[in-house]
């Protein structure tokens, strides 16, 4: 039995897929779906160093997170699922790791692969990162 389920999210079509996963096991057993999305600070401090401004960066990153978060807050609507929103700013798989931990996270349901631009068939770093550093059941979801 699972009270509280996370999924991180960017958007991708795995990490739709680990949503809609998610609500499929939460609707039954009244869990909670925590659907995560992580600002890559990385990202925005290699733009700043590169010369390129940093704000625009910032709210384009910004708008990329509502629209993940908007479209699995959606399908978990459209459910009848509970759920939290969450914004976070770090690297992504130490930040998935620690909401894990904090969180009393009891199973973790993430895309195998997300924008990293890999290919389909191998898992993306952040997916094996997490998967080797949480104690909880992780779900992997394919597009």
């Amino acid at each position: 039995m699972h009270d509280t389920i996370l999924v991180p999210t960017d958007g991708s079509d795995a990490s739709l897929a680990a949503v809609d996963e998610a609500l499929a096991i939460a609707g039954p057993q009244n869990a909670t779906v925590h659907f995560l999305h992580v600002v890559d600070v990385g990202t925005e401090m290699s733009a700043a160093a590169s010369g390129q401004i940093a704000q625009e960066l910032s709210d384009t990153l910004e708008q990329q997170a509502d629209e993940a978060l908007d479209e699995a807050v959606s399908r978990a609507e459209g459910a009848g699922v509970d759920y939290e929103r969450v914004i976070l700013e770090g690297t992504p798989d130490s930040a998935i790791v620690d909401y894990v931990e904090e969180n009393d996270v009891d199973l973790v349901a993430i895309g195998a692969t997300g924008r990293s631009g890999l290919a389909e068939k191998l898992l993306g770093s952040t997916t094996d990162r997490v998967v080797r550093s949480v104690e909880v059941p992780v779900l992997l979801a394919r597009a």
